[in-house]
């Protein structure tokens, strides 16, 4: 890489760690291009991204952003994994460090919150932004549901009264 390549990656690793809703910081050795290529698809379902990282440019790019706090972090092959959605990327990385001993979790940060392995697990065992709306849709639309059978029952009932009725005066 030359200084300007250098430059660029600093820029683009800035903006990541200063607009991402969470970054995870995972170690990668040992993994082949074939399970890389897995991780970044089943990243890219949730739309979140990986990046394998040079850590002396990555802690370069921590500079005055709200990651900061990860630089210890950094040793070693390093891959980060990061998104808007604060859950989408722990849920994915955790899940994929259960199936691959390879890839293991270090940490991470969200906002200016540091987290360790422990903190990640957390985040990952949370619901994801649309299960919470889905969740949220489902208790506003059940109220409704019950509301219109509660109002139809009586309705029916009396239906069911008169027409009982009517068959009665008719065999009479």
């Amino acid at each position: 890489m030359d200084r300007a390549q250098k430059q660029e990656m600093i820029n683009y690793l800035n903006g990541v760690f200063s607009d991402a809703g969470v970054v995870v910081v995972s170690h990668y050795s040992g993994m082949s291009v074939g399970e890389m290529s897995d991780l970044r698809r089943r990243m890219g379902t949730v739309n979140a991204n990986v990046k394998v990282i040079k850590n002396r440019l990555a802690k370069r790019a921590l500079d005055g952003t709200p990651c900061s706090g990860i630089s210890d972090l950094l040793t070693g092959p390093t891959v980060i994994a990061y998104s808007a959605d604060p859950v989408a990327a722990p849920k994915v990385a955790m899940e994929y460090a259960k199936l691959n001993d390879k890839f293991v979790i270090r940490g991470g940060a969200m906002g200016l919150t540091v987290l360790d392995k422990k903190g990640v697990e957390t985040l990952a065992s949370m619901p994801s932004l649309d299960e919470l709306r889905a969740r949220l849709v489902g208790m506003i639309s059940t109220p409704a549901t019950r509301i219109a059978t509660v109002l139809s029952a009586p309705a029916s009932q009396l239906a069911r009264v008169l027409s009982a009725y009517a068959s009665k005066n008719e065999a009479a």
